[in-house]
């Protein structure tokens, strides 16, 4: 019997949930809609320039989906089920310290982590998980009812468990297993209509949002799924000519004069859904609730720690820049941009071989094979191969996630900021922590890609005969990397 592939399993569960989430949420199929044209527009004019950070067929199909859970436990059996498709956790985010207003979570996200993983369906899922202990958010009485209902859900069947650890022991399952799994997989991802404790979901409210989408109901639910866009401003543009109300920024890097870095996303407001109440009294009554909006996204060059480092500095200047032109004037999100362009312009360097050359961007490396080489033999410094045109930098794309744009979109979709009390104590959970908790390694996404640009060094070195490891720049102060 034919096996499916686990990214086979990947791209389909991919498509499924898609195919699902625009039934539940008819605004995310306008979101692939504008989406589509937007980087139709950009293939036609930019040509093979449109895919230098992936294919079209890969941006095309790309997604990244949210999902929050409870517990511990919950945490844990999400990695069985994304494990069987060949999902692993990679980073730790802590949206509680990211966020100014009430965001009691923490979160890794779920992804393929080879090269050639990525490139078959790089589909990747972002999970946070509340958490009850932490007394600036919960009260000792609140987090042990929340724990007691919490404890009492069943987010996945006994089954899915069962056939998603037979897909990682044996890397696939058989047709009639992987079509069973799929469907329970979708399913246990899929809007509820079971009747939400109107007063448990308000008092949960009361402290965040986000903590009653968690711990109010009695399932969980895709919350958003993103496709990726070639240019995200464009694509804001269009929405908000269609008149679909956008949050009010473009959370992560400014649009400026050089490559595209990092992460960019923006989304469309939470919108109001059909839900049914259960009351006090017994009765059910219909309503509505806000806690699912439509993300979009545009990756860039994934950045090395050394380029995050000048990230989150330049991050902290443009918040000081506009609070001082905030002092005088109102200041637009395109004056933002402008404040936030102005700075990086100045301080990073605005071209890919600047970037690889300044230690702040990853780059695989090929050999170029029009080079003459004339009886010329290269060097081992990389910098001279580079200028020399041995090699050609090839951008590595950013596959992960910004705490702080995570919680700016998050923060732009809360109905309320929730209460905060910032004179309580906290609770430490650390990516080690996190890791008990998932009872698997979490990948550290800088060891992910310093591994990928190594591989090519390591392979250039060979096709040139270089002997012994090519020699990368040396570490460079993050002022001033101009």
């Amino acid at each position: 019997m034919p096996i499916t592939q686990q990214w086979e399993l990947r791209a389909e569960f991919a498509r499924r949930l898609s195919h699902m989430y625009g039934k539940e949420v008819p605004a995310y199929t306008t979101l692939l809609e504008v989406s589509q044209a937007v980087n139709d527009t950009v293939l036609s004019n930019l040509g093979a320039g449109a895919q230098r950070l992936g294919s079209i067929a890969r941006i095309t199909a790309e997604r990244h989906g949210a999902i929050r859970v409870g517990t511990p436990q919950e945490m844990a059996q999400v990695a069985r089920v994304f494990a069987a498709m060949g999902m692993y956790p990679v980073g730790f985010y802590d949206l509680r310290e990211a966020a100014a207003s009430s965001v009691p979570v923490v979160s890794t996200a779920f992804r393929p982590t080879s090269p050639d993983e990525l490139a078959r369906n790089p589909f990747r899922v972002f999970t946070s998980m509340l958490v009850p202990s932490d007394r600036r958010f919960f009260s000792a009485d609140l987090q042990q009812r929340l724990e007691s209902f919490l404890a009492k859900r069943r987010l996945f069947t006994a089954e899915l468990l069962v056939l998603a650890d037979r897909a990682t022991e044996y890397r696939g399952l058989n047709s009639g297993d992987a079509e069973m799994f799929l469907t329970l997989a979708t399913a246990a991802f899929t809007l509820s209509t079971e009747a939400v404790d109107r007063a448990w979901y308000r008092e949960l409210e009361q402290v965040s949002s986000v903590a009653a989408d968690i711990g109010g109901v009695a399932s969980t639910h895709i919350n958003h799924l993103t496709p990726r866009v070639l240019d995200i401003d464009g694509l804001y543009a269009r929405m908000e000519r269609r008149r679909i109300d956008m949050i009010d920024t473009i959370q992560g890097p400014p649009r400026w004069a050089g490559p595209d870095l990092l992460l960019r996303q923006t989304s469309f407001r939470a919108l109001a859904e059909p839900r049914v109440f259960r009351e006090a009294d017994g009765s059910v009554e219909k309503g509505s609730l806000r806690v699912r909006f439509g993300e979009v996204e545009a990756r860039g060059i994934a950045a090395t720690v050394r380029g995050r480092e000048v990230y989150d500095r330049l991050t902290c200047e443009i918040e000081q820049a506009v609070r001082e032109a905030a002092a005088t004037a109102p200041v637009s999100a395109e004056v933002r941009n402008e404040i936030a362009a102005a700075l990086w312009n100045q301080q990073v360097p605005a071209t890919e071989q600047g970037l690889a050359l300044h230690d702040l961007a990853y780059f695989t490396y090929r050999v170029d094979t029009d080079k003459q080489r004339n009886g010329t033999v290269p060097g081992r410094s990389l910098q001279d191969l580079i200028d020399q045109g041995w090699v050609r930098p090839e951008p590595i794309v950013y596959e992960d996630f910004l705490p702080k744009s995570a919680a700016g979109i998050f923060q732009s979709n809360l109905t309320s900021d929730g209460h905060k009390d910032t004179t309580q104590s906290t609770t430490d959970i650390d990516a080690a922590w996190m890791e008990g908790v998932l009872g698997r390694t979490l990948h550290d996404q800088y060891t992910l890609y310093d591994g990928i640009r190594r591989a090519s060094l390591d392979h250039v070195a060979n096709q040139l005969g270089i002997r012994g490891p090519i020699e990368e720049p040396a570490p460079i102060a993050t002022q001033g990397v101009k």
